[in-house]
């Protein structure tokens, strides 16, 4: 059987030593390449995931599966009972509404 002329099994093992040896000066440099360019990846994913407006069937879907609020309007009155005959409920009330940035 005649050889070919090729790489051997020792010779690849002789060219990673070698390649791992050039490489080897550079290991902090390519983490931290690899670091950045992730952290650049994840950035990116980001901003156009942000950015993304929901379409109106999404919209319309939701505003079907969200239930509507319903407050009975017996409790309601109790409550403006209760507001009116308070005074210092008032006075919270009032306070409440009133807009601290507008004098």
């Amino acid at each position: 059987m005649k050889r070919r002329p090729g790489l051997t099994l020792t010779s690849w093992m002789e060219l990673l030593n070698v390649i791992e040896r050039q490489l080897g000066r550079y290991t902090i440099v390519l983490f931290l390449l690899l670091i950045a360019c992730v952290y650049g990846f994840v950035l990116l994913r980001i901003s156009v995931l942000s950015s993304v407006q929901p379409s109106d069937s999404d919209i319309s879907a939701q505003v079907q599966a969200s239930p509507v609020p319903h407050i009975d309007p017996g409790a309601v009155q109790q409550i403006q009972a209760l507001q009116d005959n308070s005074v210092s409920v008032q006075a919270l009330f009032n306070q409440a509404r009133s807009n601290p940035f507008q004098e």
